[in-house]
């Protein structure tokens, strides 16, 4: 007999004042990374930031391409950057923000496959990694993980195992 399944999903709504000293400073990392992103076609410009173990922030933006769909978001240059320039490196927490090229901040949430891939970097470090989202009427959506993102995601544990 088919019964229920019940997800919860815990997000904070927050003010700026409400940000921690560390989440400010990686809430404005990411809006400030917006001024870096290229984006030719689309004019929306997005930034993310990972505050790492060390106290330093890792930026990345989205880079569009003439070659459809060869370009890549800002959450996936910001996560693949750190791990092919510091893999070493521990992810405390990370924040995505958004606009379009002449106007102001605006709500937006990360593609299925961004998504995934932020998944597996908690996967892979064993550790969640907080989320700061832009939400309506300046809002921040604080998330307790990059998992709650992708309640059904696909990790390492799904693979077969080798032996």
């Amino acid at each position: 007999m088919a019964h229920p399944l019940h997800l919860t999903i815990h997000v904070e709504v927050l003010t700026e004042a409400e940000l921690t000293p560390a989440e400010a400073l990686t809430w404005q990392a990411a809006r400030t990374a917006t001024d870096q992103a290229y984006a030719p076609y689309s004019h929306f410009h997005v930034g993310a930031s990972l505050l790492l173990d060390d106290g330093t922030i890792f930026r990345g933006t989205n880079q569009e391409n003439a070659a459809f769909p060869s370009g890549l978001c800002a959450e996936r240059t910001a996560l693949f950057g750190l791990a092919a320039s510091q893999p070493e490196r521990r992810i405390l927490g990370m924040a995505v923000a958004a606009r379009p090229a002449a106007g102001d901040f605006v709500p937006v949430s990360s593609c299925g496959a961004c998504r995934q891939v932020m998944a597996e970097y908690e996967h892979r470090q064993k550790q969640a990694i907080p989320l700061l989202m832009p939400g309506p009427d300046g809002s921040i959506y604080r998330f307790r993980s990059l998992s709650d993102l992708l309640p059904f995601g696909f990790s390492a544990d799904d693979l077969p195992s080798k032996g």
